[in-house]
């Protein structure tokens, strides 16, 4: 998907089931390294993953209210929604990936730089810089000499989703029309989810369409400068930075400068996943394959009934939301158990919308 500078209303839908997206992009991996620790172990790591996957769902539901709000379509079964992963989420200066891999070091590292902070405004206006084809995931829009440039950060990209609606709203009122004409009843309302980090925001305006913005951009990367966000709870950044520094944040602490209470992590609790696993890693006919297009089948269907939530059936959300743990027995019959043939490396969920095979 190429993205321009939002200047119409084909251009602000493309933009938001970009965003759609690209939320949802962070959940399989976030998912793979919550379900690879061994139950017992890393209490505090679990309750971060958790609440991190919870509240990526809020923002996922945040961007499809504003998107039926402005007359789209939300459609997470589509082809494609799903990227093969690793996946690249180009940063500007250098592309990393982010794939399905166990708890780790590593891991917490990749979740730190989906979730960092944006850079100072007169640094945040983006890169010159070619995307690796077919592979993207963060966004880019494309320039007038037909160059790309990328967002440093989630929030930068949601800026100007931000600044599209704006002017597209400025445009529709000049001619005494509105830009959010879609159907109140496919709104998603507190009523129907609760992430305990910020409430569902239906979108009827601009006004409300900025503040979905604003609290999905400060969850991710902290208030400004600060550690919390203005509903005073830790942003994500903060959350994964506590388990690579070994300590606990404080009302009042400094960006990078935890002081309060000990970090217990365990690294080595972990089962020996297989990073970015395919099914035809799994020899078949067995029960690890069978498990493996169980949980693939299982996850399509969750998105599914997303679909359906945000398409005017919202009391399905809860459901979905339910679905996405439920899964983990699934998963876990897949982690727990060694791939045949490889050195000490268990199986693991691909998360490959193909149920073929």
């Amino acid at each position: 998907m190429s993205l321009k500078r939002i200047k119409t209303l084909d251009e602000l839908h493309n933009y938001l089931h970009a965003a759609m997206q690209l939320e949802h992009a962070t959940i399989p991996p976030y998912l793979t390294a919550l379900y690879s620790i061994q139950p017992g172990t890393n209490s505090a790591a679990f309750h971060v993953l958790r609440v991190v996957v919870v509240e990526e769902m809020l923002h996922l539901t945040l961007a499809a209210n504003i998107l039926n709000a402005v007359g789209g379509t939300p459609d997470l079964a589509r082809e494609g929604f799903v990227p093969l992963y690793p996946a690249y989420l180009p940063d500007g200066e250098t592309d990393f990936e982010v794939g399905l891999q166990r708890f780790s070091r590593e891991a917490v590292e990749t979740f730190l730089r989906i979730e960092r902070p944006a850079r100072s405004p007169e640094e945040s206006q983006g890169l010159v810089r070619r995307q690796k084809a077919g592979r993207g995931v963060l966004p880019a829009f494309r320039a007038e000499d037909d160059s790309e440039l990328h967002f440093y950060s989630i929030g930068e990209f949601y800026q100007e989703i931000g600044r599209g609606l704006a002017y597209l709203q400025e445009e529709k009122t000049k001619s005494g029309e509105t830009l959010f004409c879609g159907d109140p009843a496919r709104q998603i309302t507190p009523d129907y989810y609760y992430s305990g980090g910020g409430e569902i925001i239906p979108v009827t305006d601009l006004a409300s369409a900025l503040e979905a913005i604003r609290l999905i951009s400060e969850q991710g990367e902290g208030f400004g400068k600060r550690i919390y966000d203005f509903e005073g709870e830790l942003s994500h950044y903060y959350r994964f930075q506590q388990l690579v520094l070994g300590r606990y944040y404080r009302k009042g602490d400094a960006p990078d400068h935890p002081s309060g209470g000990p970090v217990a992590v365990d690294w080595d609790a972990v089962y020996p996943v297989k990073a970015n696993a395919r099914l035809a890693d799994y020899p078949q006919p067995s029960e690890l394959h069978a498990a493996a297009v169980e949980f693939n089948a299982q996850y399509q269907g969750f998105l599914g009934r997303l679909t359906q939530a945000f398409s005017g059936q919202p009391d399905l959300l809860l459901d979905a939301v339910g679905d996405m743990f439920r899964i983990r027995e699934t998963a876990s019959r897949l982690m727990r158990n060694p791939i045949p043939g490889t050195s000490g490396l268990n199986a693991a969920p691909t998360f490959e919308m193909t149920l073929e095979a």
